[in-house]
């Protein structure tokens, strides 16, 4: 993705407001507002009168921070201890494989998968036979995760 800055020389004199949505730099004069989602550059000549509504470098920055958490607390996760992820490889297989399933029928009825995964959810067998086989892979893990904790507490009674 390419950025482009755009630049109102020290010659440029605005009355009114200004929208914009790249980098900007403004070197010329400005009476009004200024209003932007990216990065406004105030030059050495500049003169603005007026209001400034842009994203400040922390705004952004906390943007950026907060949308890698999830996948670093996850990447840790899996480091620490991989066992605690499992649960999502598996939803994540059965999820595939009923979109799939979802697919098929929606290209059969000439509709949606979206419509298709809501219309025959209760009456597919192949969608119900996926969903139950997701929810029994649930329990198990479940049941597995529980069993060695208890193994675990027993050594130590």
């Amino acid at each position: 993705m390419t950025t482009s800055k755009n630049v109102l020389a020290n010659d440029v004199e605005i009355k009114g407001s200004i929208k914009f949505s790249h980098d900007l730099i403004i070197d010329g004069k400005i009476e009004g507002e200024v209003q932007s989602d990216g990065a406004l550059t105030v030059g050495e000549n500049a003169l603005i009168k007026g209001e400034i509504k842009t994203l400040t470098t922390q705004q952004a920055m906390s943007g950026w921070v907060i949308g890698l958490l999830p996948p670093v607390v996850a990447m840790f996760i899996f480091l620490v201890n991989p066992i605690y992820m499992e649960p999502l490889y598996k939803a994540v297989e059965y999820a595939d494989a009923i979109m799939a399933r979802a697919g098929e029928i929606a290209v059969e009825k000439g509709i949606t998968p979206g419509k298709a995964l809501l219309d025959h959810s209760g009456t597919d067998t192949v969608l119900i036979e996926l969903a139950c086989a997701e929810r029994s892979a649930e329990v198990a893990f479940r049941k597995g995760r529980t069993d060695r904790i208890f193994e675990t507490s027993d050594q130590w009674t």
